[in-house]
């Protein structure tokens, strides 16, 4: 399916927020926040410029998944290595152990649930988290946003799973038209998210 010139448009409004992001607002924190961040919004930068210079094709390729899942759990992995000292070890074990989780339900040719099911658990705890601590009093409520944008993220996701599983939510064409869409508000939710917080 051939993409829109506003579907591009989009993804390049993505893809200026993701540099935005990396150049100016991710500074002021430790070195693993720093890094942690950057990877994420890194990924966001690569995979919007692939979309405008490769169009949709590129979300048919199974790394996909793989590595939309860097982003959050890079996220995530930045917040409670920057607020939750406590919990650094486990969660960097989690998050390592989700990543690995994900690789070989990907690499395996399974056909039951559990691909989806150690996707939805990964998304789930990764995105929810900013949400979580949002709500919890430890910053301020627009840090909030960065949940809505692992929500998005979750979403586009899942219709991209099931897709893919050849169970969609919505037709190809559906997804395709709306997956720039999503991924510009899920950038502003996560820039914006950070900016307030």
């Amino acid at each position: 399916m051939k993409m829109s010139p506003l579907g591009r448009i989009m993804l390049l409004l993505t893809v200026l927020l993701a540099a935005y992001q990396i150049a100016i607002g991710v500074d002021k924190m430790g070195a693993l926040p720093i890094f942690a961040y950057t990877v994420a919004f890194g990924v966001l930068l690569v995979a919007g410029l692939l979309l405008v210079i490769l169009g949709f094709e590129v979300l048919e390729s199974p790394a996909v998944v793989i590595i939309s899942t860097v982003i959050p759990l890079s996220l995530s992995l930045g917040l409670v290595w920057e607020h939750l000292s406590a919990y650094r070890l486990p969660y960097a074990i989690f998050a390592c152990l989700g990543f690995l989780a994900i690789v070989m339900t990907r690499l395996l040719p399974l056909k039951n649930r559990l691909p989806v099911a150690v996707l939805a658990v990964v998304h789930a705890v990764a995105g929810l988290l900013p949400v979580v601590w949002a709500f919890s009093g430890r910053t301020a409520s627009g840090f909030a946003l960065v949940g809505v944008g692992g929500a998005l993220i979750g979403v586009g996701g899942i219709l991209l799973v099931l897709l893919k599983a050849g169970k969609p939510l919505l037709s190809r064409q559906t997804i395709y038209q709306v997956f720039p869409g999503l991924l510009l508000m899920m950038t502003a939710a996560f820039v914006a998210g950070f900016k307030l917080g």
